[in-house]
């Protein structure tokens, strides 16, 4: 079966998954995650699992991004509704990442934003590298709150569980991704060293999941999960509450910022469902509040 993205496979069943950009818009060869984009995923992820496969890498064909972000004005465009239901299939076809029951890791060569870095925290890992001397650093994290919405796809869930939960929220809720330099420690499983090729990046990727099977008990970790590996849990109500507070205080009141520690309340006390779904109804309900009409207009105009 034919699908719209490349799929490489190694002679021990690793399959490396290119994310590339629509053929419609191709933006400079940016990719952007768009209706195109997530329904590739989906025909990607349903053909990975029916020919089975030992394990995942998640790559992006850009040379200028891993992935740029959402669409924002695609999802603008929509209606309520529509946006519910456009979040929805976003985060099935992510979901089905961690349902091949694989270990999965994303290869980070380049900025990796908002949704972007969603669809990577979907992998159990994370493999990443710093620019060589004199190029450009790029951004890794979540900025919807600069715009005065939120993370729709769970990152509210999943970088907490990644690294400091308290500069994980304070992040989040400020709109502030990092410098790839200046990552905090826990998001990357490995980084390498500035200048290496994403084909180095691949390897260490494919390292990695080879490791994990040689890990005792390796299977019963990674099969059968619908939610990312790591993600908000109740077994974390401790700590994430300890956080929550920490964080609270630290960041100013504003709708983005009350919706971001929201969902993380609701992924400790309730789950990764009931917490997405907080994020979904938070994001369509932002939007149209004054802060995000504004921002959203100007960075519009701009695109």
């Amino acid at each position: 079966m034919p699908t719209p993205l490349r799929i490489d496979r190694d002679s021990d069943g690793i399959v490396t998954l290119w994310l590339e950009p629509n053929p419609a818009k191709p933006r400079g060869g940016v990719v952007v995650l768009d209706a195109w984009l997530i329904s590739a995923i989906s025909a990607a992820c349903a053909q990975i699992a029916l020919d089975g496969c030992t394990g995942l890498v998640l790559a992006s064909a850009s040379t200028r991004v891993f992935v740029a972000g959402a669409d924002l004005a695609e999802i603008d465009a929509l209606d309520d509704a529509a946006l519910h239901n456009y979040l929805q299939r976003g985060g099935a076809a992510f979901a089905a990442i961690p349902a091949l029951g694989v270990p999965s890791v994303a290869v980070i060569h380049k900025a990796a934003l908002g949704g972007g870095l969603e669809l990577a925290m979907h992998c159990d890992a994370l493999v990443g590298t710093l620019p060589a001397e004199g190029e450009k650093p790029w951004m890794v994290g979540l900025p919807e709150c600069g715009l005065c919405i939120c993370p729709g796809w769970g990152g509210t869930q999943m970088l907490p569980a990644r690294m400091d939960p308290k500069a994980a929220m304070v992040a989040t809720a400020n709109g502030a991704p990092w410098k790839c330099a200046d990552v905090p420690a826990g998001l990357f499983a490995c980084v390498l060293p500035a200048g290496s090729t994403q084909a180095q990046m691949i390897d260490e990727a494919k390292r990695w999941i080879r490791a994990q099977h040689a890990a005792p008990s390796a299977t019963p970790q990674f099969a059968g999960k619908q939610a990312p590996r790591q993600a908000i849990s109740p077994r974390d109500a401790a700590r994430m509450e300890a956080a929550l507070a920490s964080a609270r205080a630290a960041v100013p009141a504003s709708p983005h910022a009350d919706a971001c520690f929201d969902c993380v309340h609701v992924g400790y006390t309730r789950g990764w469902d009931e917490a997405v779904a907080a994020e979904r109804a938070h994001l369509v309900r932002l939007r149209h509040t004054p802060e995000a009409r504004a921002k959203l207009t100007a960075f519009l105009s701009k695109s």
